[in-house]
């Protein structure tokens, strides 16, 4: 039977100690190398035989680890999600905690991933083995643990979602980050474009002789920042839900509100020049813009094009292209999230969009009804990630707690 106990003192022993041999391990993207990682969540299923393995290498070296478990009842079946790789460490010296080291101080295990997203992989690997433990349910749960989430996860769980047989089902809970209360049922969406400038170099003195690059190439970025006035037209379950948790006292504040909700464009990559008294012969710039529910991809990019009209010194094209994604709040899975989640820890939760990116946008762009629902973001893709060794046992309760509402209707 799947029900929402108290964890013992050995659970929480052998969920922080599996989270702490995750972020042990180097899994930074690029170049996205998951094998030691799905061989770790692998064994931590080898009591289990009951649940079935398969490992999946799309592209080396990004290993895809699906866990499969079967209730012998029929009823639906549910896909729990999870990434192994993580951002780059970055620079070192500015931890003060070493990365890889899994180091536990106050109450929280500290190195890159534990809050995004090892930790929460931990949480979905100790619930399938407790669901496994407690015997027949209704219907099936199947565990897609993925490389290359932090490059778009297109060799990660696209991959999978396109080629293992086993990934199919009713509804998805992708375990990123978010909070445990936060029942995560929206993405903004994202265009990548590269610009280039071809110009003329001459000596700085002689900028008459030259033809600047960069000078053309900022002025082109600049003139891009007119699109992040452009207002969506957001269908009304999404207005309703974003505006309803903006008066939630633990969501999201009024700036991340208002980031959700509003077109961005940050210029990631700026390179050009060679000294500074030449004028630059050529000059590159990389641009993320991120699309909220209301808008669509093309809009966005057919704006782009008629303000680079104006600059016909720059070339672009796009890199990366995701429509926003929305799951209705009217979902029986976001309904049972919601009453899962506050079954589990006593306290109101409640339905929102997100700020960045996750697989979500994959399972939905696939047809899913899809969750997020996951650990706080707590130094996210900075030194000193950590997360919160109460928020892990709390999100192995909201977990199941959930399972048991979808896969035995309680």
């Amino acid at each position: 039977m799947i029900h929402a106990s108290s964890q013992s003192d050995k659970d929480r022993a052998e969920l922080v100690a599996m989270a702490q041999a995750m972020v042990r391990l180097d899994s930074q993207t690029p170049p996205s190398d998951t094998r030691a990682m799905a061989d770790l969540a692998a064994s931590f299923f080898k009591h289990h035989p009951q649940i079935k393995l398969t490992f999946y290498e799309g592209v080396a070296p990004i290993m895809n680890l699906v866990a499969e478990l079967d209730g012998e009842q029929p009823g639906p079946r549910t896909v729990l999600s999870g990434h192994m790789d993580t951002y780059p460490i970055g620079q070192v010296e500015d931890w003060s905690f070493d990365p890889l080291g899994g180091k536990i101080d106050g109450g929280r295990i500290y190195g890159r991933g534990s809050a995004d997203m090892k930790g929460a992989v931990a949480v979905l690997i100790a619930v399938l083995r407790d669901i496994a433990d407690r015997g027949p349910f209704k219907g099936s749960i199947v565990l897609a643990l993925a490389g290359d989430e932090e490059r778009m996860g297109e060799l990660g769980t696209q991959w999978l979602i396109d080629n293992a047989p086993e990934i199919y089902g009713d509804g998805v809970l992708v375990a990123d980050v978010g909070g445990p209360s936060a029942v995560r049922i929206g993405e903004k969406g994202m265009l990548w474009i590269d610009l280039s400038v071809k110009g003329r170099q001459a000596h700085g003195a002689h900028v008459h002789a030259g033809k600047n690059a960069l000078d053309r190439l900022i002025d082109a970025v600049t003139a891009l920042r007119e699109i992040e006035g452009i207002h969506p037209n957001p269908p009304a379950d999404a207005v309703n839900v974003i505006d309803a948790a903006s008066g939630v006292d633990h969501a999201d504040g009024p700036s991340a509100r208002k980031t959700m909700t509003r077109v961005t464009m940050n210029l990631g990559t700026l390179h050009g020049g060679l000294t500074a008294n030449l004028v630059p012969p050529e000059a590159t710039a990389g641009l993320d813009i991120r699309i909220p529910i209301g808008l669509t991809t093309s809009e966005v990019r057919n704006a782009v094009q008629c303000i680079l009209a104006e600059h016909p010194d720059v070339t672009w094209k796009v890199s990366r292209c995701y429509e926003p994604t929305w799951t209705n709040s009217s979902e029986p899975l976001v309904q049972a999230c919601l009453t899962g989640s506050e079954r589990a820890l006593g306290r109101t939760s409640w339905t929102d969009s997100r700020i960045g990116g996750s697989d979500s946008r994959l399972w939905r762009r696939a047809g899913y009804p899809c969750v997020a629902i996951g650990l706080t973001a707590s130094n996210l893709g900075a030194p000193n990630e950590f997360c919160e060794i109460e928020e892990l046992v709390d999100l192995r309760k909201v977990y199941t707690s959930i399972l048991s509402e979808i896969h035995l209707g309680s």
